[in-house]
């Protein structure tokens, strides 16, 4: 195993500290990652969090138009209660504190407890469950949450900064979750710092068809063939469950080994898709925003948009990973 870190145990401290370093918009404390200018009084706060080595999510989305906090986790690891109620009460402005929670047992389990703990703050939470490949897996009961977590957190997160009251920027979060879907595709597996080898066997000639973003499996393996009929194969999965018309928000997302020009040869192939079934691409993202750290791959990720989500997603966003419009 070759990895560009000092420990296996330190790795997201280390990560921590440089984000810090690198970000004076940010601040990190007792694992918690707020904006500087939080609590922003009169304004709901956004606060989500899940295992590292998914970055940028969360932390990288942290900043004006997203979240107020995030709580990273060990690697692939939910964070505990106690950072979530620390995030909660950092961010709070007297408006209120919205969860947004990947659909993932230890995650739900954390969050769900943090919020009844917490006090004089009120707290609302909406799941994310956007993987349309498997219902269940190693992590979760019912579908995983991945890549519409972004979309979620952008649009949910505009909406807050034009200080709207809790309960409106809860719904259009769930909203966004309800249009959403994601399917992935593995070339490799991941390697976590403390195992030091790959999480699962892929054989060189072989890829995994809708894994999630911990390595979990996915629906079946089938052999490595072209970059058109493997979108082909994520695409008639969202297509099935969610039908591809109108205008849509479509996330390609690297998996944190796939090469950038890799990818733009997926969004074509998606693109192209999208046309064949009468609707359009209004709104792209492409690259690494939903990883699984070194693991090859992708997902894709689309959203029926409608004229409030595109405004909400087209308002000013700026955070370490993601920042338009200022």
């Amino acid at each position: 195993m070759k990895k560009l870190i000092n420990a296996a145990d330190s790795v997201v401290e280390d990560a921590l500290a440089g984000l810090a370093a690198a970000h004076p918009a940010l601040r990190v404390r007792n694992r918690v990652v707020h904006r500087a200018d939080a609590p922003r009084p009169g304004k709901v706060a956004l606060v989500s969090g899940g295992g590292s080595g998914h970055e940028p999510l969360h932390a990288g989305f942290v900043g004006h138009g997203m979240l107020d906090a995030a709580c990273p986790g060990e690697i692939f690891t939910s964070p505990v209660p106690d950072q979530i109620i620390d995030a909660t009460q950092a961010v709070d402005g007297g408006a209120g504190v919205l969860h947004i929670v990947k659909n993932y047992t230890g995650d739900v389990l954390n969050f769900e407890m943090a919020a009844e703990l917490v006090e004089d703050v009120e707290v609302a939470s909406v799941l994310v469950d956007d993987d349309v490949a498997v219902q269940d897996s190693l992590y979760t009961a019912g579908r995983r949450g991945t890549g519409a977590t972004l979309f979620v957190e952008k649009i949910a997160g505009a909406l807050a900064e034009e200080g709207a009251p809790l309960a409106e920027v809860a719904r259009v979060a769930r909203e966004v979750n309800e249009r959403s879907r994601s399917f992935g595709i593995a070339l490799t597996s991941c390697t976590t710092p403390a195992a030091g080898r790959p999480t699962f066997d892929l054989p060189p000639g072989e890829v995994e068809l809708g894994i999630g973003i911990h390595g979990e499996p996915g629906r079946t393996r089938v052999p490595l063939a072209p970059a058109r009929e493997l979108v082909a194969v994520a695409m008639a999965a969202i297509h099935g469950d969610l039908p591809l018309r109108d205008d849509l928000l479509v996330l390609v997302n690297g998996m944190g080994a796939t090469p950038l020009i890799e990818l733009y040869v997926v969004f074509a192939e998606v693109e192209a898709i999208v046309r064949g079934k009468g609707a359009r691409v209004a709104r792209s993202l492409v690259g690494n925003y939903v990883t699984s750290l070194d693991m090859q791959g992708f997902s894709v990720t689309v959203c029926r948009l409608d004229a409030t989500l595109t405004r909400l997603w087209d308002a000013p966003v700026e955070t370490p990973a993601l920042r338009w419009g200022r």
